[in-house]
Formats: structure tokens, sequence, C-alpha cells
């Protein structure tokens, strides 16, 4: 019971009912479109992509712009994407693919899918092995996987991470095997990663960590296995 101690000098009735039955105030949050003009200042990050065929290395810059800041629902999507090089002989389509992906990401919506799209470009000539072991079908996949690392900093892209039970599985498994192997290196080939010389590409990640144990053939890097 609360005791009233001052004077009343006006009261009003109000329905609870009323009350609780009201809608609750809607909050505008904004959201990725093409009409949404570009800040003065975004947050953007660079990536370097040094193919082993190539004098000159490719730095693709990717700025992401901050809606509903400080906020609950704060969001950071990809606006606008920059590929720059010293090698010219690209620069066609390097500026046109560069273009589509902005133009893209300010449509809003899932973006993800570009970067399946990326990877799946495949180069006539053949495709190269960078450091880690990992085969890029052409330089246009690498420039995927670099948009991948990038959605999966900012959010948009969630990883399955191995468990600590199937990584301990892994590393037994290759440690059986680099014993079993004769002829094997002391020190790992560094230009293929810390997997064993004789590893195959491993067909879901792509990365050649691929071994054969107990007939079996078994990713070091995935746990992806034809045994299940």
């Amino acid at each position: 019971m609360m005791k009233i101690e001052k004077k009343i000098t006006a009261y009003e009735v109000v329905d609870l009912a009323a009350v609780e039955a009201a809608p609750e105030p809607t909050i505008d949050i904004e959201q990725m479109h093409e009409s949404l003009k570009r800040p003065e200042m975004l947050i953007g990050s660079t990536y370097k992509i040094k193919p082993p065929m190539a004098d000159h290395a490719l730095y693709v810059t990717i700025n992401d712009v901050v809606l509903n800041p400080d906020t609950e629902h704060e969001l950071r999507r990809p606006f606008e994407m920059f590929i720059n090089s010293k090698n010219m002989d690209q620069f066609q389509w390097i500026v046109a693919l560069t273009r589509v992906a902005s133009a893209v990401f300010r449509k809003g919506g899932d973006v993800t899918f570009l970067v399946e799209e990326f990877k799946a470009v495949f180069d006539p000539h053949g495709g190269y092995l960078k450091k880690g072991g990992i085969y890029m079908p052409s330089l246009v996949a690498e420039i995927g996987h670099a948009l991948e690392k990038h959605l999966i900093m900012i959010g948009l892209i969630k990883v399955d991470k191995i468990s600590d039970h199937q990584q301990k599985i892994l590393d037994e498994k290759r440690a059986q095997f680099e014993s079993a192997s004769s002829g094997t290196k002391d020190t790992p080939d560094q230009s293929t990663g810390d997997f064993p010389e004789e590893a195959k590409i491993c067909k879901k990640c792509h990365t050649k960590a691929a071994i054969f144990m107990d007939g079996c053939l078994t990713c070091l890097n995935c746990a992806d296995s034809k045994c299940g």
C-alpha cells in the first residue's frame, strides 16, 4: 500500500486492458538497399593475392557500411570492392568484376552466393597451389576465397569448426601415416603447408591434405572421409 502525502490536484481513470493491448512502438531498422547513399567514410579490409605464376600481386579491398550504428540492430555489410595491381594485363575483367560485385553488394539481401560463383571459375590453362596446400582453379577463384574470408570476418558466413574430438583423431591418423611412410621429410614442404608431401587434394576443401589410411581417403584439414 502506498501512502499519499501530497494534496491531489488532478486524476485520470486509466483503462489497464487498453494499455496492455496497445501495440509496441515500431523500430525503423535500416537495411541494405541500392538507394543507400555512400557514407563519407567506410570501414575496409585489404587482402593480398600473389599467384605463383604472376609477377605482381593483386590487392583486393572490400569496404563495408555499418547500418544502425550504436544500436542492438547494428549490421556490417559489404558495400564496394576494388582490386589494384601493377599488372595491367587483367585490367578490363578486373574492373568489370569489381563493378558487378559492388552492384550486388548494394542491392542488399544475401550476397554470399558470390563466393561460390567466384570459386567455381576454372582457368583453362590450369590452376595452382597456394601456400598452405590449397588448390586454386583460377585467379578469380582466389578472389572468391578472399571474399569468403571477409564475409566470415564480418559474420555473414558461419564456419563449422572441427570438434576437439575430431581434431584428435586427425592428429593420430597423421602421426600413423607419417610413421608408416618411407622417405618422409623431417621438415615439411613449406610450399604445400604442414601436411604430408604424399597427400592428395581434397575434393571438399581443395587442400592438399587427403591421405589413405586403412584403405580410406581422409582429409587432415576438413576431416572429410569417404568412409563416413
